[in-house]
């Protein structure tokens, strides 16, 4: 007797029905594979420039993420010589208990009910819009392992969420993405999760995947998303410090993993969601780097949620480009904030090659 309670609404397109409807042009595809070897390049540390993630904690409107990613080009366009941008298009945002809005792959529309077939194609048309039209490649969270074949070709970033980070399915899919995987820490801190996390991505892994049994090459670009964790109180604990920097870089010197890289994820429980202290944060993480050379060539960059208005607000105020979700920074702090960023970078760069030039006098 059949025991599950589950209703199977209708069956849905296959990733490659998707991708036929909304195909990736030879055009766009060299956008891609330019974008993903630049990023690659940063992990491997071939190249200096510094990562950051950034963009709405949910993509909830494509017109709104399409305005806020134009904003972002133009800005770019002034500082990628020394920063590189991977936005955030999230198009599943999970609710730690499972209820309300769960993201534009669930609904389209936040103001009417679930739709995942409109769903699924409309985050894969935002996504081509944003390569089109901007020359961005996007970061997702690996929310559903089993959805990530839907956007597998237009992706340059994915993470894995605090609470999908323990799941070895996540691990599994990670090890076979082809893509740099972020492993954030688990909600309760634990580094030695996050850091198992990160060797099982590392390593070949056979499983069953969509029905299939598949084999990975394992994925050298997996590497850590510091996040801060909550306490056993329900306090938000950061874990951005030099003391924490540093633990993780003898972690990884500990495994033996390849390409240690840390992304410092500047709000959450880093900043207790207060989103106007991600700016702190992040120039707190930057001194950080300035005066530990280890910690300099382990953090390769930061997690910054950002929208077109400061703060979030609820779905049915109707706020354009203000998050229904977590708490952004808004678009005028955003930008003044690139430029306090890649002067802080310059300025860095100059110390530093001034001890090289004074230390080769010396000598």
């Amino acid at each position: 007797m059949e025991s599950m309670t589950m209703e199977f609404v209708r069956k849905l397109p296959i990733p490659q029905e998707v991708k036929a409807q909304y195909p990736l042009t030879e055009d766009l595809e060299a956008i891609k594979k330019a974008n993903d070897q630049e990023i690659a390049d940063i992990f491997t540390g071939k190249s200096d420039k510094f990562l950051l993630i950034i963009g709405p904690c949910s993509a909830d409107n494509e017109e709104a993420v399409l305005d806020y990613m134009h904003r972002l080009r133009g800005v770019y366009e002034k500082v990628k010589d020394k920063i590189f941008i991977i936005p955030r298009v999230y198009t599943n945002k999970p609710r730690t208990v499972g209820k309300g809005y769960k993201g534009m792959l669930h609904q389209p529309d936040p103001e009417k009910p679930e739709d995942m077939l409109e769903g699924l194609l409309a985050i894969r048309h935002m996504h081509i819009r944003v390569i089109k039209e901007t020359g961005f490649t996007c970061a997702e969270e690996m929310l559903y392992p089993q959805n990530h074949r839907y956007l597998s070709d237009v992706l340059s970033y994915v993470a894995l969420g605090a609470r999908s980070v323990e799941d070895q399915e996540h691990r599994l899919v990670a090890s076979g993405v082809g893509i740099p995987a972020g492993m954030k820490n688990p909600t309760g801190g634990d580094l030695n999760v996050m850091m198992n996390s990160i060797t099982a991505a590392q390593a070949p892994q056979r499983f069953i995947y969509r029905g299939w049994e598949v084999q990975t090459p394992g994925n050298p670009y997996a590497h850590a998303i510091l996040r801060g964790y909550v306490d056993k109180f329900g306090n938000s604990m950061p874990n951005y410090h030099y003391e924490t920097l540093k633990e993780v870089y003898n972690l990884y010197k500990k495994e033996g993993l390849e390409n240690p890289a840390v992304i410092v994820d500047c709000n959450h429980a880093n900043s207790g969601k207060k989103y106007q202290e991600q700016i702190r944060i992040a120039k707190d993480v930057m001194h950080s780097r300035h005066v530990s050379r280890r910690i300099h060539k382990l953090v390769k960059g930061l997690m910054i949620e950002s929208y077109i208005e400061d703060g979030n607000q609820k779905v049915e105020e109707g706020k354009y480009g203000c998050s229904i979700t977590d708490p952004c920074l808004g678009w005028e702090k955003t930008e003044k904030f690139f430029y306090e960023l890649y002067d802080i970078i310059k300025e860095d760069e100059a110390k530093k090659k001034l001890i090289r030039l004074k230390g080769v006098q010396e000598n």
